[in-house]
């Protein structure tokens, strides 16, 4: 089972996860079908495990961000069947990590601000570095 708990994806939410048509998901589909093996549901939807999902997040890092061919994406997932190649999970991960500090450097970058307004106010018309005393934890 997936990190969300999902059984089966349709078409529309791979399309919103990869931030592609479905037309794009659906053409993947069928050009990756050792890769991509969808079920159907009554009304003949394509219903896409998470194994699937992991394999279009594959195809699209090597199509899109590498910019390879669909044979050449093909070739390096016949060459990596045993899900040794990890690379796009730690792309995933630093990436999150990357927003994570950009955030804590914002928080930072802003306490800075308010630390250095308040300097000001109590120092008008006062140009001389001067050091800063922190009060000692008791």
């Amino acid at each position: 089972m997936s990190e969300s708990g999902k059984v089966y994806y349709t078409i529309g939410e791979v399309s919103d996860l990869l931030k592609e048509n479905a037309s794009l998901v659906r053409f993947w589909a069928e050009k990756f079908p050792r890769f991509i093996k969808p079920a159907r549901n009554k009304k003949g939807n394509r219903l896409f495990t998470a194994k699937d999902v992991e394999n279009f997040k594959l195809i699209h890092h090597f199509v899109k961000d590498l910019g390879m061919t669909l044979e050449g994406a093909e070739r390096r997932m016949k060459d990596n069947v045993t899900g040794e190649d990890k690379r796009l999970e730690v792309i995933t991960r630093l990436s999150s990590i990357k927003g994570k500090l950009q955030s804590v450097i914002g928080q930072f970058a802003e306490g800075m601000e308010v630390a250095d307004d308040s300097e000001g106010a109590g120092n008008a018309g006062n140009n001389d570095d001067e050091s800063v005393d922190f009060p000692e934890d008791q």
